[in-house]
């Protein structure tokens, strides 16, 4: 039987995998990640997804993981799958950070690469849409 971390380093590994093989594919989804992450990083006034991390406080850490776990589970009931996933992303990301496995560490500032570019391209989507009169 699988111990938590290597039941988290495959998770976590399937994550980088799927985003990386996959994540032009569904613009949809990586929209929703980069719209998520970028709201959570400006709501905190931090500079990057890695600043908001690293910085973060360990209870807003466990309010935030136990958030996204009631409304990932909500999204996945309703059939938002895209919406599931993109919590599912965010939260693997913030777990990672806790891991001491060398792999999972290393993967982890790919991922918050991922993120940031998600960001970025949420950010000038934003800035690009047209605006209500």
């Amino acid at each position: 039987m699988a111990s938590k971390e290597e039941d988290f380093k495959e998770r976590f590994v399937a994550v980088l995998q799927d985003l990386r093989g996959n994540g032009g594919k569904d613009p949809e989804a990586m929209f929703l990640i980069g719209s998520l992450a970028a709201r959570l990083v400006d709501r905190a006034k931090q500079p990057s997804w890695a600043a908001y991390k690293a910085n973060m406080a360990r209870e807003v850490y466990s309010k935030l993981l136990t958030d996204f776990q009631k409304q990932g589970n909500d999204f996945h009931r309703e059939g938002k799958a895209k919406h599931a996933y993109a919590i599912q992303v965010l939260a693997i990301s913030l777990i990672a950070r806790t891991q001491a496995d060398p792999e999972i560490r290393a993967g982890d500032g790919l991922l918050d690469d991922m993120l940031g570019f998600l960001i970025a391209a949420y950010r000038k989507a934003q800035a690009t849409a047209p605006k209500p009169n």
